[in-house]
């Protein structure tokens, strides 16, 4: 569907084995309601992988990308709860990056999602230029329900934070990302060789591999601000 605002923060991670339980129970519980509780920030999501990896995948809709870099947003990440301290120390592949909302757009929700990592082969008014292209057929396929371009913003700055020292190292960032979401699985398999493959992608993107920065992943758990009790 339409995002509900101009910024996003999209994260990929791992779980260790011994605490997926506990992240899951946590995530759904706590931390997600947590977050959507912060001023500015309108909704968040949960994932799970189909295909691909890391095995979650979860992004937080935000009036602006500025939300992200708040000092109420700042000050949650500076006091974790306990429940926090005890499931994100065991954190795996982290991938964390503030994002602009840079195009696309769509109507409903679906029940998959793709996430589609691309850094740019010229500069940003020509990268946008052929992604146009790639945006424009993948939401005429069937079953998409939306398609939208993040233009990644690194992850928030140098400085630590009390939760970014429990994940331990530093967390990768991406330069842009491609969310494909649809009603279904397999047309959207098939957008994806069609209008995202790698040949598709060629002289846009640089280095893309559909095997390591293509992931589809299966909803499990959304909550938006107004949904709050």
């Amino acid at each position: 569907m339409a995002l509900a605002g101009k910024g996003v923060l999209a994260i990929w991670n791992g779980i260790a084995a011994e605490a997926e339980a506990d992240f899951v129970a946590w995530h759904m519980r706590e931390h997600i309601p947590e977050r959507v509780g912060v001023p500015g920030f309108l909704r968040g999501r949960r994932y799970v992988a189909e295909r691909g990896a890391p095995k979650y995948f979860n992004f937080y809709e935000t009036e602006t990308p500025e939300t992200l870099t708040a000092p109420a947003y700042l000050a949650r990440l500076n006091a974790p709860s306990d429940w926090t301290r005890r499931v994100v120390r065991h954190f795996l592949d982290t991938s964390r990056t503030i994002c602009t909302v840079a195009a696309g757009g769509g109507l409903g929700d679906g029940a998959f999602i793709a996430t589609v990592r691309l850094s740019a082969t010229s500069d940003r008014a020509a990268f946008l230029h052929g992604m146009e292209e790639v945006i424009g057929a993948l939401s005429e396929a069937p079953s998409i329900v939306a398609v939208h371009l993040l233009e990644g913003r690194g992850g928030g700055g140098s400085g630590q934070t009390a939760e970014k020292e429990l994940r331990g190292g530093p967390d990768e960032t991406v330069d842009w990302v491609l969310l494909v979401e649809a009603a279904d699985l397999a047309p959207l398999d098939a957008a994806l060789d069609r209008h995202a493959s790698a040949q598709a992608l060629d002289g846009i993107a640089a280095g893309f591999e559909p095997a390591r920065d293509c992931g589809i992943y299966r909803f499990q758990f959304g909550l938006a601000s107004n949904q709050l009790a």
